[in-house]
């Protein structure tokens, strides 16, 4: 998934009355239709996006596609607002943290019976995202792609600490003895940086401790867990030992920059990242599967996408359009740039590929034991206050697990309300 923390967790609800139109235009005097398609991510997906709708109109001639681009910090805004005034677009990216709200709320058209229908294989896509986009028995999305996490390492400063690269063999151990021996404060070089990110850092540490983030039946949270804590704790640690930045040093200077100007020896962060990693002149790095924790290995699998807006004037030319994104050709489209892996089975050793440099494969490998991203009809009503919390909670001199503890109260507030 391309985009940080900030990017999951914007809070808001969408405003009742979704009466109007999407902002399609009403089709030409020839037949001819346009359709509007929503997406955030041109740095790294544009050339695809582009691409993939030259090809679907070049076979659908008579329905033009115009991407509608909004970078991630103002797309949820955005779309949003268009949702409410009955101006979204036609087609456009979701992820799981607000498929909830969004269908339930009446602003996406149930895809279920379509796929039935057109007998669309939903087996093509991993089980987890199917689900993640599946509310009160009807599929309201269908995957475009999916990332998992990795552990990234800087191979100059750990051939320069004689430290051995990390491989799948590593556990939690391995982690902190590595980055002791890769902190050098005279150089201002860190082990590892321990930032307060959900997705990336401290949800695989809850998981492969044992511990969750909401129950299975979204009613209540895992943030009171000993488990959960325990995850939580694997991170603060290192931050007390001085083995990472403090969390304001890296609100200060993001992490990643820090990571790829050999400030950071180790760093967990998504496949999404990859590209950049790869563009990046000088770096000398490589990516493990994520080390094993007391309850054995576990990563956060997320992916985008593709919905359609209820209200759209044209149901049927948005339909075929998503019908096309799910299709083995758009993802092979998107393969083939390296920007992100493919949802849609059997195309993701292409995206492995397309960096020959790093051993992309660790993520894919990662798949048998995937968690979903955690997710709740409500997501943004605890998201938010989520990472409030846990960055109070990673900051120097706090208590994790009474921050744990007393932010577990809040969320299950908010799960209460939910409907």
């Amino acid at each position: 998934m391309t985009g940080k923390a900030w990017a999951l967790v914007c809070a808001g609800a969408l405003v009742a009355g979704l009466a109007g139109c999407s902002s399609s235009d009403g089709g030409s005097s020839d037949g001819k239709v346009t359709l509007t398609y929503a997406y955030w991510d041109k740095e790294n997906q544009g050339a695809a996006m582009e691409k993939i709708a030259r090809e679907f109109t070049r076979t659908h001639p008579n329905i033009e596609v115009k991407l509608q681009f909004t970078p991630n910090k103002e797309y949820w805004t955005k779309l949003q607002t268009a949702a409410a005034g009955g101006t979204a677009p036609d087609v456009f990216w979701m992820n799981g943290p607000r498929i909830g709200l969004y269908a339930s709320q009446g602003a996406l058209l149930p895809l279920s019976d379509r796929i039935a229908r057109d007998k669309v294989d939903m087996t093509k896509f991993p089980k987890s995202l199917v689900d993640l986009y599946t509310l009160d028995g009807k599929q309201y999305g269908i995957p475009k792609d999916f990332d998992t996490i990795g552990l990234w390492y800087n191979k100059k400063l750990f051939d320069a600490a004689k430290v051995d690269y990390p491989d799948e063999n590593w556990t939690w151990d391995d982690v902190r003895a590595a980055a002791k021996k890769l902190t050098d404060p005279a150089k201002g070089v860190y082990g590892i940086g321990a930032m307060a990110w959900p997705q990336e850092l401290y949800y695989n540490t809850i998981f492969q401790a044992g511990g969750y983030v909401v129950s299975d039946d979204k009613k209540k949270s895992g943030f009171d867990d000993p488990a959960t804590i325990e995850g939580l704790k694997f991170w603060k640690d290192l931050l007390d030992q001085k083995l990472s930045p403090t969390v304001q040093q890296m609100t200060d200077n993001d992490p990643i920059e820090m990571f790829k100007s050999g400030r950071l020896a180790m760093w967990y962060d998504g496949s999404y990242d990859a590209p950049q990693y790869f563009r990046t002149e000088g770096l000398d790095a490589d990516v493990a599967p994520l080390p094993a924790g007391p309850k054995g290995r576990a990563t956060v699998i997320h992916g985008l996408a593709n919905v359609i807006y209820a209200k759209t004037r044209h149901p049927q030319e948005a339909w075929e359009f998503v019908k096309f994104l799910a299709g083995e050709q758009a993802n092979r489209i998107q393969a083939e740039t390296g920007a992100v892996i493919p949802a849609y089975e059997g195309l993701q050793e292409t995206w492995v590929k397309s960096m020959p440099k790093f051993n992309l494969k660790a993520f894919i490998d990662q798949l048998p034991y995937a968690r979903p991203y955690p997710v709740s009809k409500n997501t943004a009503a605890w998201s938010r206050p989520e990472l409030d919390a846990m960055t109070k909670a990673f900051t120097e001199g706090q208590d994790v697990e009474a921050v744990a503890r007393e932010f577990a109260a809040t969320m299950n507030a908010a799960l209460a309300q939910e409907k």
